[in-house]
């Protein structure tokens, strides 16, 4: 079912279980503890049907079909590793240690949205 999407539906999909996931984890400060699927579920869920044009795209019974359940939680389980598995940049590396040395932190960061996080709120600290 999910395959039978256009490829503009599934790239709104792919971005909207991206976006939520890192607003997500910014919310629980990357903290894998606080870290619950089930939170996550519930906050891409909110952000789909709040801001989201490709639900509306998809037909009801598709929606409602276990089917297409699964299929979503595949994709889910996939664009979660994509994150997780993509590395920080050189760049990234290079501010953050840039930052980390300037104020005397020593944050860890495993990929690239974690990465993003960091120096950012590096960013927020140094003002």
């Amino acid at each position: 079912m999910y395959k039978e999407l256009s490829s503009g539906i599934k790239i709104s999909i792919t971005r909207s279980i991206s976006t939520s996931f890192e607003t997500y984890l910014a919310s629980i400060s990357w903290d894998e503890e606080r870290f619950s699927m089930e939170d996550f579920i519930a906050s891409w869920q909110t952000y789909f049907q709040e801001n989201a044009a490709w639900i509306e795209k998809i037909p009801a019974e598709t929606l409602m079909s276990a089917e297409f359940h699964e299929e979503m939680a595949q994709k889910i389980d996939e664009v979660i590793a994509k994150i997780l598995n993509e590395e920080p940049t050189a760049q990234q590396i290079e501010t953050i240690e840039a930052l980390q040395k300037e104020l005397g932190t020593n944050y860890s960061y495993d990929c690239k949205a974690e990465a993003a996080y960091i120096e950012q709120l590096l960013k927020e600290k140094q003002k």
